[in-house]
């Protein structure tokens, strides 16, 4: 008997997350170009916190910039936010955030989650309805488990799981570990924008970064994102 060979995998597409947003302006005039350079899946905006009518002035400055290049905008939180905004949907902490927030998103935007500290929360968010489930990103105290013990998480979910996941990189290095792992998307964010050679090469480098993951380690083919 010829065993039929699994399908590749999608190559992993990186979600980028901003600064915290304060004066929108810079970012206003980096993400074009930088959105044009390097495959961006989505932008999480992290607003800093101040009154709702600035905040969604912040959110609609942005919005061109970022989905007249082809990549969602999601909030990091805000949910009440989201509709007012015109952002694409929210990325939620936790797996009561994430079922208030379902009501207000679904069927029409993206309800994303993290801060899903074990298999069991993985897995109710998953039945929930997120349209994906974040692995790694630090907690309230900047903790974040072991790029092993994430890399395990994700391959745990992309052999048994339909809904995409999302695994949160602090480097370069875990960039390609996660992507090897079965991560669909990859999230980036401080090590991008700090980056010395700027964050167009940042970016760039990760993106390469995946792709020669998916090449060496290829899996098989999972959903896209609801």
């Amino acid at each position: 008997m010829v065993t039929k060979p699994a399908p590749l995998r999608p190559v992993p597409r990186l979600y980028l997350a901003t600064p915290v947003v304060d004066d929108p302006a810079s970012l206003i005039e980096t993400l074009p170009a930088l959105l044009a350079a390097v495959d961006v899946a989505a932008v999480l905006v992290r607003l800093k916190q101040t009154d709702q009518r600035t905040m969604i002035a912040r959110i609609k400055a942005l919005a061109p910039a970022i989905q007249n290049n082809n990549a969602a905008l999601l909030l990091d939180g805000h949910v009440e936010l989201v509709a007012r905004a015109g952002a694409d949907g929210a990325h939620l902490t936790g797996i009561e955030a994430m079922q208030e927030a379902l009501p207000s998103l679904k069927p029409d935007r993206i309800a994303g989650v993290g801060g899903l500290a074990t298999r069991h929360d993985s897995m109710a968010a998953g039945e929930a309805g997120a349209d994906y489930v974040l692995f790694g990103e630090p907690d309230a105290r900047g903790q974040r488990p072991s790029a092993e013990a994430i890399a395990e998480r994700l391959e745990w979910w992309a052999e048994l799981f339909e809904p995409p996941c999302v695994g949160f990189a602090a480097s370069r290095e875990q960039a390609y570990e996660f992507a090897a792992a079965g991560a669909d998307f990859v999230l980036v964010g401080d090590f991008i924008w700090e980056h010395p050679r700027g964050a167009t090469e940042a970016l760039s480098e990760a993106e390469q970064a995946i792709r020669q993951a998916h090449a060496a380690m290829p899996g098989k083919a999972h959903a896209e994102p609801g």
